[in-house]
């Protein structure tokens, strides 16, 4: 099983309410090996962040994929909204490109 899909499970498994999730392997922006599967970006969206820090929500989510990080998941970037900042907000931002070194230079 991928992590992109183990990351699904585990989310879907442990939050209450997802509206929306988008998953996105954001590794082949990094100077990691093909198929690393260590970069990911998340737009979570979910009723349960109602009333509740940003930082709180990022600290919930990295709970969850704790034993992830602990075989090859290296950075997450959280977009953590209740529903009604989703409407707001739309889609997750870009990424930028990474300073450490990517495959394209």
């Amino acid at each position: 099983m991928s992590r992109k899909q183990r990351i699904e499970d585990l989310l879907k498994g442990s939050l209450s309410s997802i509206t929306h999730l988008d998953i996105v392997d954001e590794s082949y922006m990094h100077a990691v090996p093909p198929d690393s599967e260590s970069h990911f970006k998340l737009l979570v969206v979910s009723d349960s962040f109602e009333n509740t820090l940003v930082i709180d929500r990022h600290r919930q989510i990295n709970r969850v994929l704790g034993d992830e990080f602990q075989t090859g998941l290296h950075a997450l970037t959280l977009h953590t909204w209740t529903p009604d900042e989703w409407r707001t907000k739309g889609g997750a931002p870009e990424s930028p490109l990474c300073l450490g070194g990517s495959p394209a230079g």
